[in-house]
This record gives C-alpha cells, structure tokens and sequence, in this order.
C-alpha cells in the first residue's frame, strides 16, 4: 500500500475529531472519504498533511512513518494538498500560485515543464495567467488550487470538497479532471460532500460518521449499500 492510516485518532481540545480510523490507498486509482458534515473527514486529510497531530496510532507513507513529521517535510515526500474552499492566494497572479506549488523543489528545467503541462490541462489558466486569484471564477480558483498541487509533482493527491460551490456543470468538468489525473498514475484520496460524484468516481470508499469508520468497501458496492443510499444519496 502507498498509503496506511493506522488507528489513528485526533483530538481538539477535549473533542475526539477521529477515533482510531484504519484506512489504505494504493499506489493506483482513487479512494474517498464520505460523510456528513463534522464527520472528520477533514481531519482526515489534515492528520495525513501533518497539518494536526495524531493523539493515537501512526501513518505510513510508501513504508515510512509520516505521523509526526512537518507538514513541509511530508510534502516534500510527494503528498501533494488540495485544501477545502481552495485557498488560493489572491492577490497573486496564476502563475505566481503556481509557482508556489514547486517551492520546494529545484529542478528548474522540470519545473518548466510543469507549467506547461498544467496550463495544457487546464487551457483557461494559460489564458489568465497574469491575472490576480481574486479575479477568477470559483471553478478556476479550484482549477488553480489543483494545478498548484500537481506542481508539487505528487506521489500522491488529498482532494478536499473540490465540488464545494460550484455550478453542476462545473462539477462535471472537476470529476473529469480527478479521472484524468488518476489515469496519469497519480492516486487521489478524495473527500467530497457530494456522495453521489464520489462513489460514482472512486474504486474503493470509506464512511465516516463520528470520527469513526462506519463503513467501507467497493465503491460501486456501497453506493447500493441502503444506508449509505438513506444517508447520504437521498434514495
């Protein structure tokens, strides 16, 4: 497995965000998280960024144990971020938040290329790329959040609520963009409040309620799963 958490549990305060959640990625496909609102499945991404600390267990990235590390460190090893409401900086042009994306990398010639690469698949941030983030659409900003992270040239991708806010016909465009990045060989752990976009896109999934797993499998099994189509697919 590429990825391992390890009954790992976070804390806020006097608050169990997680409570001994085991989960795997593998170095293929995409995986993702579901749940209610407050589930954790922020966290989980967090705790996996070394953004917050592990009150409990441990994880390992390709055999190495991550838990505990800087978060600058842990993106180093090739976890790239796409946080939650995209967080792009906007009083940066395109190609500046770019830039920021390969911060700590020094392959310049490399480096070029990606910026090649992410304007190639994603035409209209070639076409803005003077602009200021604050002037884009919240479709680009979430096009220009991802593109930053593929400039880290990732091992792996978190994605936090990418369809968060936007036009369905947006939607559509950034779940195709997810399975063209997957096809690339880059593996995606996915979070979306959107349960129905999700399953429909990953190959394995977890449910969180309460900070813990509820459930998991086969993501085709569990969207006929009739919990989680009552919870979480309006059926």
């Amino acid at each position: 497995m590429l990825l391992e958490v390890r009954a790992a549990s976070v804390s806020y305060k006097m608050v169990r965000a997680l409570h001994r959640i085991t989960m795997e990625v593998p170095a293929g496909g995409i995986v993702t998280i579901i749940g209610a609102n407050g589930a954790g499945k922020t966290t989980a991404l967090r705790a996996i960024s070394g953004l917050v600390p592990l009150a409990e267990g441990e994880i390992v990235f390709e055999g190495e144990r991550i838990s505990g590390l800087a978060p600058e460190r842990i993106a180093a090893l090739g976890i790239g971020h796409v946080p939650e409401g995209r967080r792009v900086f906007p009083d940066l042009t395109v190609e500046e938040n770019l830039s920021t994306g390969a911060f700590l990398r020094r392959d310049a010639s490399a480096v070029r290329s990606d910026f090649e690469a992410v304007y190639s698949r994603f035409p209209r941030l070639a076409e803005r790329r003077r602009q200021y983030a604050r002037t884009l659409s919240g479709g680009e900003q979430q096009m220009l959040a991802i593109g930053r992270a593929l400039m880290l040239r990732p091992r792996m991708l978190l994605l936090d609520e990418p369809s968060m806010g936007l036009a369905p016909v947006i939607v559509e465009e950034i779940a195709r963009i997810i399975r063209d990045i997957s096809g690339t060989g880059v593996p995606v752990l996915l979070v979306e409040q959107n349960a129905e976009m999700a399953l429909e896109l990953a190959d394995y999934a977890y449910v969180l309620e309460t900070g813990s797993v509820a459930l998991s499998g086969v993501a085709d099994e569990l969207h006929g799963d009739d919990h989680v189509r009552r919870a979480y697919l309006g059926a």
